[in-house]
């Protein structure tokens, strides 16, 4: 096969070095499908493996990006055959296995999902892991008995991905949503827009130190982690859910067994990474359906070409972006 194009992410000991590189199929990691790729999106994991601000890499060099969706150009295994519009997320792209953020990609078959009914390349990469872990975490939560009359959902890191997404998706569940946020002056508008009934003022929060604090929140979909999740533990009600999704906010947890004990709080841990084959596969399919945003253009509000990539890495380690961008890796226009 040809050369072709990749951002590709080197460490040097420690030392992070990335940049464009003309590849070919052999020095790909391996695997059963090749795909021509057509849309990747930028994630904050995405930023740091590139950046070097986070140990994200766990190969001395790797092409960058967790999200792919093209078409199928190689397979040896039978479930997918050439011309198969396909998506792939996580599944240790850019750790492990070289990720989307190259014109060809070489996946293993168990990483690959067929493109569902009702979504496009785009849509898809539009959704891409962000969107995927949104709906996983609103799924668990419902399998475990969250329902809207429990109260309020608080979504933290309302602005990002994840939070962006979950907040449109909840609210089409019938759910009443509340949004935790840093950027509450600049941002309300875009967070009632996606649905958001009410907007946390981060800067202005009053967490308390009881065990047990006074119920606020039917649940909670937590990106933060840290401080904040301790007090989600504290503050929400009976028998509600906290998907623990990020940890932009610290990795620690110092809580105590009371909310799970007296009012029966759980605490669902959300890995998008390495889940169930049919916990993914139902994902999916409820992203091109009852789970598909409303507002996908609002919370996707950047489309760039392959060329500008490494311009756009700075803005998500620095907190600086609101929404999704794609990243259009194929030929033709955005």
């Amino acid at each position: 096969m040809n050369n072709f194009r990749s951002f590709r992410i080197h460490d040097n000991e420690g030392r992070i070095e990335a940049g464009f590189e003309s590849l070919t199929l052999d020095q790909l990691t391996a695997g059963e499908v090749v795909v021509a790729v057509e849309w990747s999106g930028i994630n904050y994991k995405d930023a740091l493996a590139a950046t070097g601000k986070g140990r994200i890499l766990r190969k001395p060099a790797l092409n960058g990006g967790i999200d792919l969706a093209g078409r199928v150009i190689q397979s040896s295994d039978i479930r997918f055959k050439e011309g198969d519009a396909v998506v792939v997320c996580g599944q240790g792209l850019s750790e492990t296995l070289d990720g989307g953020y190259s014109q060809i990609a070489r996946v293993p078959a168990s990483a690959v999902v067929a493109l569902p009914a009702g979504l496009t390349l785009r849509e898809a990469m539009a959704l891409g892991t962000a969107g995927f872990t949104a709906a996983i975490a609103v799924q668990r939560m419902e399998d475990n008995g969250q329902k809207p009359e429990f109260g309020p959902i608080l979504v933290t890191g309302a602005t990002g991905g994840v939070g962006s997404f979950a907040i449109d998706m909840l609210k089409a569940r019938g759910y009443s949503v509340a949004a935790l946020t840093g950027k509450a002056e600049q941002q309300a508008a875009y967070l009632h827009a996606l649905g958001a009934d009410k907007i946390v003022d981060r800067h202005t929060l009053e967490m308390g130190k009881k065990p047990l604090e006074r119920m606020q929140w039917g649940g909670a979909v937590d990106n933060v982690g840290g401080e904040t999740l301790a007090w989600l533990t504290r503050t929400t009600s009976v028998w509600g859910n906290i998907a623990s999704v990020g940890l932009a906010g610290g990795h620690k947890l110092e809580t105590t067994v009371m909310p799970f004990i007296l009012r029966g709080v759980s605490l669902l841990g959300i890995n998008s990474v390495e889940c169930p084959s049919y916990v993914r596969a139902n994902a999916w399919s409820r992203v091109a359906s009852d789970l598909k945003p409303a507002h996908l253009d609002l919370i996707v509000n950047r489309a760039i070409a392959f060329d500008d990539l490494p311009q756009a890495f700075a803005g998500y380690v620095d907190g600086q972006v609101t929404g999704r961008t794609i990243v259009h890796i194929g030929t033709g226009e955005i």
